[in-house]
């Protein structure tokens, strides 16, 4: 299971290391699992994408925003059968939570949604798949070439960072790369206008994101986390940055490990600018926890859980932290300090304890 802290600011991440040898890959990937284990979020640096892209886009969806309404509903969504184009303010509604009675409101921004760029004659749009195919493009001369850009950089980008993600489950780099071959990651480019009385106003509603992580690049302040106290937290930009924050399906893979974090938009009074990318996997690929045993060293904490499991156990870990999963809480609760006893007798110290969250788990952390 995961272990939400209550944390008062999002952690940055260098992720350079994902592009150099083994033993920087792994330095990043133990700093992924802890964030992604307490927190969630993450500011990462590092990524390689070049900020000239990603000035360039959003300058083109200034642009597009300043556009008559008239000209952007050329490009209406409902116009596509694959769920691309402009939405325009009011459509979208998401709830606003408890501290807003828990009332459906429209959300204060309009966007333009696009993805993986396939032909009109690509074969699964063809036989209908309702997520892949062609864009829709306003007549703005160069956007299309300019925001395809960003976003395949954008993805390049995630697919590295989905390697990291995956040393940090203690799996092999490349265990998640048949599942993002074609997928219809879908990017957003949002614009909150200008609001002098935001107080009461809901920008995007509290909610987890659905798919793999998300990659945002803001550029004002407005997005909020809520952390294991139950505060929100604010999240500011930070220049050159990407915000990532996992996502259901990254929360489902490692089992719980990884957090799935609330966030919403509020409190927006400037005029904003958003660009966030889902990183999803392919249309039909099944997600469901890996329980494969992970573990990378200490042997003997591993052969530990087993003798205890009576009905087989599922153990991961990549460093000084290792996580258990069995078949019932009368084997985790065996298990747990017989995996701190076998800590004890390599010279770690550690702690261990039992949790019923997603599933019977013991967790031992050095």
């Amino acid at each position: 299971m995961s272990r939400l802290t209550n944390f008062q600011q999002i952690p940055v991440v260098d992720v350079a290391g994902l592009y150099g040898p083994p033993g920087e890959q792994a330095v990043v990937a133990r700093e992924l699992r802890r964030v992604a284990d307490e927190v969630g979020f993450l500011y990462v640096i590092g990524h390689g994408v070049p900020e000239e892209d990603f000035e360039a886009t959003l300058d083109y969806t200034k642009r597009f925003f300043a556009l008559p309404l008239e000209e952007k509903m050329r490009v209406y969504i409902g116009n596509s059968t694959n769920h691309r184009g402009y939405v325009p303010v009011g459509e979208e509604g998401m709830y606003a939570g408890r501290d807003l009675e828990d009332q459906p409101n429209p959300d204060l921004k309009e966007a333009f949604d696009l993805s993986l760029e396939l032909p009109a004659d690509d074969a699964d749009y063809l036989a209908g798949n309702p997520m892949l195919g062609p864009n829709q493009w306003p007549e703005l001369d160069g956007m299309r070439q300019t925001v395809n850009r960003y976003y395949d950089a954008t993805i390049a980008f995630g697919k590295k960072l989905l390697q990291g993600f995956a040393l940090a489950l203690g799996q092999p780099a490349d265990v998640f790369d048949d599942k993002v071959q074609r997928a219809p990651s879908q990017l957003r480019l949002m614009h909150y206008p200008y609001d002098p009385a935001p107080s009461d106003q809901i920008g995007i509603g509290a909610h987890t994101d659905f798919e793999v992580f998300t990659l945002l690049r803001p550029t004002a302040p407005g997005l909020e986390v809520l952390n294991g106290a139950g505060e929100w937290v604010d999240v500011p930009p930070l220049p050159g940055a990407y915000v990532v924050n996992i996502a259901d399906m990254m929360e489902i893979w490692s089992n719980g490990l990884f957090t799935s974090t609330t966030h919403r938009v509020r409190k927006v009074a400037e005029e904003r600018y958003s660009f966030p990318l889902f990183f999803n996997v392919d249309y039909d690929v099944l997600v469901e926890p890996r329980r494969a045993p992970l573990i990378q060293g200490f042997a003997g904490v591993k052969q530990a859980a087993l003798d205890h499991a009576a009905l087989g156990a599922s153990i991961s870990g990549a460093g000084p932290s290792v996580f258990g999963w069995f078949e019932s809480r009368a084997a985790a609760e065996a298990a747990a300090p017989a995996m701190r006893a076998a800590f004890a007798a390599a010279g770690v110290d550690s702690e261990s304890f039992v949790s019923p969250v997603n599933g019977p788990a013991a967790k031992v952390l050095a």
